[in-house]
């Protein structure tokens, strides 16, 4: 019998699939051609393996081992997390008051100990150019704000009229980096965001993350520096997806991330721990009427493999979750359509953690389903399901999120919309299984999931 937090996760999962269900009426989620981050960005992010002080032979070794392992099969990106301009970072949290690299402009720009080809103020453009031969993206993290050394030293803004001490909001601070102030963008806030990613874009970058857009409390609607940053972007004339940080918790103010953003978290960090995973189901039925070409709910990074080697949480190790657990991490992912951002070292994945990565069919409907949303919420067992364009098809994703005891999850046809002799076809084993009638019932242990196709009988014949 579940407890009576279980019973309230039910109660909470059952309405917001209810509200999921209403809302998905009105937001497809078929690709379109030509769209900025049309199926959801997958690529490497250094944060969960390095934390703040990764460094330019890493990222090019991980560059290599997605272009020869990944490149393939989708994969894509190769993003700098936070603290690139800083020469002495540390592991596990951050400097106070750290000495960052800046131009005359107060612009952050690559420590050179840890990046040796932005020497000669040639920035990221190299290690861009490096990316780019080799068939991949490339991207930065950001903070929001601007530095406060810079508005300690007054420097100019380059091409305003305003100085950093002009723009700058003290009032506005990011409650876990102390590196930055907000500024005021009704006083010349907008000069400096577009400076930056003027830089920025001639450096040849294709990905923003910007961290502490999303804040709480008196002071923490930080809506006027999501939309600058946008409009900063557009008017780069590059494109250049952004994706936002940390997370936020308000699904009513959708429709402005998307307007200006490709990508947004949906929580704060995710790291590899199963009561992580298990929140996340809330989540992204929350948010899953958003998920559209161009516009992707963002579960997080993804901390399987080899993580924590100089991390902001943990000691380095492999991932904590089990391999059920990880596979229903990857389930849940693609089923909901999330951005896929790898967080461990890949020169160091193992033939497992390689094998979450490569499954195609698996990485199909992340990328191309269509209209994934939640299908029912049962005690600890939850299905979700998707359509796959052009095809009668639905696609079938079923967890079983309890502790203790093994599931049998059972799944109709009708319920999937499907005649009654469907075929079903395991995407993680790439096997067919026998043709079914009304249904089937799914065996899980805890925490484990399965993903499957189903096709209709009439329809697998005629092809």
């Amino acid at each position: 019998m579940p407890g009576t937090s279980d019973k309230m996760w039910i109660r909470v999962t059952a309405t917001l699939i209810a509200a999921a269900l209403t809302a998905q009426a009105g937001h497809d989620g078929q690709s379109k051609e030509g769209v900025l981050a049309g199926s959801p960005p997958m690529g490497w992010n250094s944060w969960d393996s390095f934390g703040t002080g990764v460094t330019e032979d890493e990222v090019k070794k991980n560059t290599d081992y997605m272009a020869s392992n990944l490149k393939s099969h989708g994969w894509q990106y190769i993003v700098v997390d936070i603290q690139w301009s800083e020469p002495n970072p540390k592991s596990h949290g951050y400097r106070p008051n750290a000495q960052l690299n800046m131009d005359e402009y107060g612009r952050l720009i690559p420590a050179v100990n840890r990046f040796p080809s932005a020497a000669n103020g040639q920035g990221f453009k190299p290690l861009a150019d490096y990316v780019h031969g080799k068939g991949l993206k490339f991207g930065i993290h950001i903070m929001r704000g601007i530095p406060r050394r810079a508005v300690d030293a007054n420097l100019p803004i380059y091409g305003s009229k305003y100085t950093a001490a002009e723009v700058a909001n003290k009032a506005s601070l990011c409650p876990w980096n102390s590196d930055m102030y907000g500024v005021d963008t009704a006083k010349g806030g907008q000069d400096y965001y577009d400076s930056i990613l003027q830089l920025y874009a001639s450096w040849g970058v294709d990905f923003i993350k910007a961290d502490d857009m999303f804040g709480f409390g008196p002071t923490g609607d930080h809506s006027t520096e999501i939309e600058a940053v946008g409009q900063a972007i557009h008017k780069t004339g590059r494109p250049i997806v952004l994706s936002l940080s940390p997370g936020t918790r308000n699904a009513s103010n959708a429709e402005f991330i998307e307007h200006h953003a490709q990508m947004w978290r949906i929580s704060n960090d995710f790291w590899d721990r199963w009561v992580d995973l298990k929140n996340q189901f809330a989540r992204f039925t929350l948010w899953s009427p958003y998920a559209s070409p161009g516009h992707w709910p963002d579960g997080d990074m993804l901390p399987l493999g080899h993580i924590g080697i100089r991390a902001e949480r943990g000691d380095p190790r492999m991932s904590l979750l089990t391999h059920d657990e990880q596979r229903t991490l990857m389930t849940l992912w693609s089923i909901a359509r999330s951005p896929l951002m790898f967080g461990g070292n890949l020169p160091d994945n193992d033939d497992f953690t390689l094998s979450l990565m490569n499954n195609d069919e698996v990485l199909e409907v992340n990328q191309r389903a269509s209209v994934s949303k939640p299908l029912f919420a049962r005690s600890n067992q939850v299905a979700w399901a998707a359509e796959v364009p052009g095809s009668p098809a639905k696609y079938l994703a079923v967890f079983n999120i309890g502790d203790a005891a093994d599931e049998e999850v059972n799944v109709t046809w009708a319920g999937l919309g499907l005649p009654a002799e469907c075929m079903v076809r395991d995407l993680w084993e790439k096997t067919d299984l026998r043709t079914t009638k009304d249904g089937r019932t799914f065996a899980l242990k805890p925490h484990a999931s399965g993903f499957y196709k189903i096709t209709p009988q009439a329809a697998k014949t005629s092809h």
